[in-house]
């Protein structure tokens, strides 16, 4: 008996030892399998984390170039409105790759394509713009010189133009003067200028000096000299006859005004020769209702706005 009863604990005891030995089994087989799930999970999460890093910084270097790029295309004067635009589709894409639980690095990897490709596109558009710069930026320069020329050209001229304003000036004062004396010497002159009285009678006295009685009309002769530069044709010739106090004696109907140097002066009496320029002479009569009032009296010719010539006679 107690042989059996030794015998049924050793079994006991063997199953005991058995079902330990099976439970220990199962755990570490169950350790090994968990331990080597958390290795292809921390594996897995590395490799996450760097396509997460790398897919990070090749955005961020696309960034750069484009601030670049924006920067450059400004200098050269193009338009931005498509890079600012790429570059505000970019920024949104970094920040929705901070929060990305479902990252994929495929889907990145395509954004990042079109974005190289986009920038493949763009750098052909900086060169061309370049290039259309460099093709401006001569004409620029041709034109800057073609514009300095024709400064030059215009100070030059405008030197000319003053020089031939000048010389314009100088020949207009020289052609007045040669005006001037030219008519200098194509005025007429009164030569041998007689003064004498006709009475009522028709008597005519001379010598200058006459009774206030005895003056009916006035006879005043006088010579044209002939000129060579002066014209055949006819001349108004003004008698002006002064009395002592420097008024114009004149008559009603026959006197007026003429204009001598600028400014109008009165005559007696003005008569038409048709001058014929060879030592002519003249006569010319003046008459008055009222008499004569004692003192000395001047006379003047005029022709042409000269004075020609002058004589004085005296009444008593």
């Amino acid at each position: 008996m107690e042989t059996d009863e030794t015998t049924g604990k050793q079994g006991v005891v063997k199953m005991t030892i058995g079902a330990l030995v099976g439970v220990v089994a199962l755990l570490a087989y169950l350790f090994m399998g968990s331990r080597n799930e958390t290795l292809e999970v921390q594996k897995l999460l590395t490799t996450k984390v760097e396509q997460f890093a790398t897919t990070q910084l090749k955005l961020d270097s696309i960034s750069t170039v484009l601030d670049t790029k924006i920067v450059e295309v400004r200098q050269l004067g193009g338009s931005v409105v498509e890079l600012e635009r790429i570059k505000r589709q970019l920024e949104n894409d970094k920040k929705k790759l901070k929060s990305d639980l479902s990252f994929s690095m495929q889907q990145y990897d395509l954004k990042i394509r079109d974005y190289q490709a986009f920038l493949a596109n763009n750098e052909v558009d900086i060169r061309k713009l370049k290039t259309e710069n460099g093709s401006l930026r001569n004409r620029a320069q041709v034109l800057e010189q073609e514009r300095q020329t024709i400064l030059t050209e215009n100070a030059g001229l405008k030197t000319e133009k003053a020089i031939l304003a000048q010389t314009v000036v100088d020949y207009s004062e020289q052609n007045e003067d040669l005006r001037n004396k030219v008519s200098l010497a194509s005025a007429l002159k009164a030569l041998n200028i007689e003064i004498n009285a006709l009475a009522a009678n028709g008597r005519e006295r001379q010598g200058g000096t006459y009774k206030a009685s005895r003056i009916d009309r006035l006879h005043i002769t006088f010579m044209l000299p002939s000129n060579p530069v002066a014209q055949r044709n006819n001349k108004d010739i003004y008698l002006r006859i002064l009395d002592a106090n420097g008024a114009v004696v004149s008559e009603s109907g026959f006197g007026g005004t003429t204009w001598l140097d600028g400014r109008e002066i009165g005559y007696s009496f003005r008569q038409t020769v048709p001058y014929e320029n060879n030592d002519q002479q003249v006569n010319m009569y003046f008459r008055r209702d009222a008499p004569y009032a004692p003192g000395t009296y001047a006379v003047e010719l005029y022709a042409e706005g000269f004075k020609i010539g002058d004589s004085r006679f005296i009444v008593k």
